[in-house]
């Protein structure tokens, strides 16, 4: 009897365990894998979307001439980085700013990209912008270069270094920096976006020429 008794009491400490924690899994609803980070549930994956969010196609933009002119124009593209499909499931897609601020909406029903302030607050759950960067970077050298600073995915936000695309077509910095863009403008020409990098462990903010192509994470509503 007291057998039994106890094992009870184990399964009802196991069930109240079960409901308290925060389920991060995915569903058929909400496919993307994702993490609670202070009160904000973030993805854990680059974005990969080649459709708005109403179904319309985004371009996906190979040639430097074709980048450029989106650009230009002030118009949505999207590449892989150096335009190899090899770089999809791991790091995503690489957007211009005008992809993530169409109003047709990039990121899937029941997610937002994240305005600056939201990434400020990401970093100051973290214990601020000098040590989140390595609480938010993915540990270990096999996807970012040597010495990948102080790196430990405690957060389990696990930040790659997908590179990046300038808006004169070139690419550059993978395995060396990953960039993710905000929904926050600085000004007509320019955005704010945030970045990690191989050789120091803070995270860091700057805005720059919404014609670039970074990557993407959504942030649920």
């Amino acid at each position: 009897m007291k057998i039994a008794f106890f094992y009870l009491l184990i399964l009802l400490l196991l069930l109240s365990l079960s409901v308290s924690c925060k389920d991060n899994s995915t569903s058929e609803e909400d496919p993307y894998n994702k993490v609670t980070i202070g009160q904000q549930i973030w993805m854990t994956d680059n974005l990969n979307a080649d459709k708005f969010r109403n179904g319309d196609i985004i371009p996906e933009t190979r040639t430097i001439a074709d980048w450029k002119r989106a650009g230009f124009n002030q118009q949505p593209a999207w590449c892989y980085y150096n335009n190899d499909s090899i770089n999809k499931t791991k790091f995503g897609k690489l957007y211009n700013w005008y992809a993530v601020n169409d109003p047709r909406g990039l990121a899937p029903k029941g997610w937002h990209i994240p305005f600056d302030a939201e990434w400020t607050n990401l970093a100051n759950n973290l214990g601020g912008i000098n040590i989140a960067g390595g609480k938010l970077k993915s540990s270990g050298t096999l996807d970012w270069q040597s010495p990948n600073t102080n790196a430990t995915n405690s957060s389990g936000f696990a930040g790659l270094p997908g590179g990046s695309r300038n808006f004169d077509g070139s690419f550059n910095s993978l395995g060396r920096n990953g960039f993710w863009w905000t929904a926050t403008q600085n000004d007509a020409l320019s955005a704010w976006y945030w970045y990690l990098g191989f050789d120091f462990e803070s995270v860091a903010r700057y805005d720059y020429n919404k014609e670039n192509g970074f990557s993407v994470r959504c942030i649920k509503d």
